[in-house]
């Protein structure tokens, strides 16, 4: 079963008009996703998710003009053949390294699709998992930036659904960051699972005041402070307080760059997105060094259901997996294109479909509704 063509499909919606939401990296103007759909010699078709890398439009040119031709005729369930040879070719020596990966991220996702669909296997299983449920925060872009009154009352909502933990947006200035830290908690009580979340806006000043908080409230732990390759923050971040761990890895690429991270001895939870960090082939081998460590996998979800689905199928065969990042946006018409892929329980858990392969049903006549728009997503004023 050799791989005969490569399509990437770019998708956009713009938000609202007066429903911008503002976080660590900017406002947004509108979300955007990559389908990438790979077909084979005996009909069988995978679908996969490439994080579009604020610049969607760069990031199909990338699977149509240079990895489809370096992977077509090969076979369609030699994952590691595939991914090495891309490595060879672009990650290694004098290609577009993270462009490179995103795109080399929802090929390698839609080719476990196929082999699980070949196989007529569901991918946790192919993976040598079981169907079983995983525990869930509320997260996505959302609960943040806000009143620490309609913060906390928007938690409890989640709450109420039956999630037991919600990721809050800090990042703005400390002093905005500790009151809704505090007002959540206050209303949350103490068994709700409180985890933060940076998006690199902070200095290591700003962790140093916000870090006895954070450990006062018992925050799950404290994601992206700084830059992804700012190992020195890190480093220096880590040795504040024992009792906040310090997350990571929805912006490192490849084992090597968790390498990079392992070494720094800086992070203690560890979150590859598979849309991002190379695919559901180098997630594998990413989560076996972590578990090495006793390092807690925690992976960070993407845009639609083909990646909220793929990830629940890799937790379920992670051995040191954590949480499911369950996207609760309120505009995300990306999330169910495809139908429910997660249903949060009265146990805050989730668990994967039982389809064949990633177990979506893609319906592509839905893709007329989202076209294109190319350029950043998110404003951002220095």
């Amino acid at each position: 079963m050799k791989i005969t063509r490569i399509t990437a499909i770019p998708l956009s919606y713009r938000l609202p008009e007066g429903k911008t939401v503002t976080m660590g990296i900017g406002s947004t103007l509108k979300r955007d996703c990559i389908i990438v759909r790979v077909e084979t010699s005996e009909g069988i078709t995978g679908y996969g998710e490439a994080h579009p890398g604020r610049s969607p439009g760069a990031i199909v040119s990338l699977i149509h003009n240079t990895l489809q031709p370096l992977l077509v005729g090969m076979n369609a369930t030699d994952v590691v053949g595939a991914w090495q040879r891309v490595h060879r070719m672009q990650l290694s020596s004098h290609g577009l390294g993270a462009g490179t990966c995103l795109a080399l991220s929802g090929i390698d996702m839609a080719l476990w699709d196929i082999r699980g669909k070949a196989a007529k296997m569901p991918l946790y299983e192919l993976l040598g998992g079981s169907h079983r449920r995983i525990p869930a925060y509320a997260g996505g872009i959302a609960l943040g930036y806000q009143s620490p009154e309609s913060l906390a009352e928007e938690a409890q909502s989640y709450v109420a659904q039956g999630y037991k933990a919600v990721k809050l947006r800090i990042g703005d200035t400390v002093k905005n960051d500790v009151a809704r830290l505090r007002k959540v908690r206050a209303v949350l009580g103490d068994d709700i699972d409180i985890l933060t979340d940076a998006n690199t806006a902070y200095t290591i000043a700003d962790v140093r005041r916000v870090m006895p908080v954070l450990a006062e409230i018992q925050a799950g732990w404290l994601e992206e402070p700084f830059a992804c390759n700012d190992f020195a923050s890190y480093r220096e971040a880590a040795k504040i307080s024992p009792l906040v761990p310090i997350a990571a890895g929805e912006n490192h690429f490849t084992r090597f760059e968790f390498g990079q991270m392992l070494d720094a001895r800086a992070v203690q939870v560890w979150q590859p997105d598979l849309s991002k960090s190379g695919g559901i082939t180098e997630g594998v081998r990413i989560a076996a060094m972590a578990s090495a460590y006793r390092i807690p996998l925690h992976a960070h979800s993407s845009a639609t259901g083909l990646n909220h689905a793929a990830t629940l199928h890799f937790l379920a065969a992670t051995e040191n997996a954590g949480y499911f990042e369950a996207c609760v946006s309120h505009f995300n018409p990306f999330r169910d294109m495809f139908g429910s892929t997660f249903q949060i329980g009265d146990d805050g858990c989730v668990e994967p479909p039982r389809g064949h392969g990633i177990g979506i049903e893609v319906d592509e006549a839905i893709f007329d509704k989202y076209p294109m728009v190319d350029g950043p997503g998110y404003v951002v004023k220095f």
